[in-house]
């Protein structure tokens, strides 16, 4: 287990701290979106409001969980886990929808303004938060949740915290339940990406300059993307690794980008407005 000194000296922590940091100076709400928004989802603006951050949240909620054939109906039992909440964007439009929502984070301060969010546009009476300290290990018992989400977050995280966080989504989620997991992958432009990528992270480490950037856009998006996986290799360290397999799995993958997948029992679908770099795991947990 890496200790939290450790997850400090993560370089893609980096715009997390720098966002987090400015979620807790005060102001409002609405100030807070549109000096951090951009970490969450690119939505940024002189206007934007924190009620408008979450619509868009909901609409994504809404669209992946019907995609995925989890209607409001079947949601409505359930305990959700959502890794790398964020200021709440999603998490909001989950607790409108499920019994119980946990949201996790590596960043504390975002935590505190997920509440915030869910307070005014969710259900907090639903609501539990747990901090990801360490970037890799969840603060959960075994079998907690029925359904272990994440979207945009895995790519941001070393690999073997990446691969880490997959485990433990997996040994968190009772048997029957499903784990719902984005990840990034290859694709030509990143024969650029990953270079430019190094070379912000080893700015971002340099006290003259790391922390003015550290706040800036443009170098957040080429710093922070700290991984690409393949299924594959996400499906064998499963193999390898996790004390409960997963059934009925399925790869899905952009119109645009075909993945493939050499294990045996995985079905590969298309799935509609999937970013051509991007790919889901979505699959059962059975205890070991």
């Amino acid at each position: 287990m890496m200790n939290q000194r450790g997850a400090k000296k993560r370089a893609q922590f980096v715009p997390w701290r720098s966002a987090g940091n400015r979620t807790e100076v005060g102001g409002s709400a609405d100030e807070i979106v549109r000096s951090t928004g951009w970490v969450f989802n690119n939505e940024t603006g002189s206007e934007l409001t924190l009620e408008e951050f979450v619509a868009t949240g909901d609409k994504e909620v809404k669209r992946y969980m019907h995609q995925f054939g989890f209607e409001a109906e079947r949601l409505a039992p359930l305990t959700l886990l959502e890794i790398g909440s964020g200021i709440g964007r999603m998490t909001a439009s989950f607790t409108e929808q499920c019994a119980h929502v946990i949201a996790a984070d590596v960043d504390a301060a975002f935590l505190e303004r997920c509440r915030e969010t869910v307070g005014k546009h969710g259900r907090a009476d639903r609501l539990t938060t747990t901090h990801v300290q360490d970037g890799s290990t969840l603060g959960l018992g075994d079998d907690s949740v029925d359904v272990a989400f994440s979207y945009i977050t895995l790519q941001h995280c070393q690999r073997n915290d990446a691969l880490g966080l997959t485990r433990e989504a997996i040994r968190v989620t009772r048997s029957g339940g499903t784990v719902i997991l984005n990840y990034r992958s290859w694709v030509i432009s990143d024969f650029l990406l990953i270079p430019a990528g190094i070379l912000v992270r080893l700015l971002w480490r340099m006290p003259a300059i790391g922390k003015r950037i550290s706040s800036a856009r443009w170098a957040t998006r080429f710093g922070w993307q700290a991984n690409r996986l393949r299924p594959d290799e996400v499906l064998q360290d499963i193999i390898d690794h996790s004390q409960k397999s997963l059934t009925d799995i399925t790869v899905y993958h952009s119109p645009f980008q075909v993945r493939h997948v050499s294990h045996s029992n995985v079905q590969v679908k298309v799935l509609r407005r999937v970013n051509r770099s991007h790919w889901w795991l979505a699959a059962t947990v059975r205890g070991s």
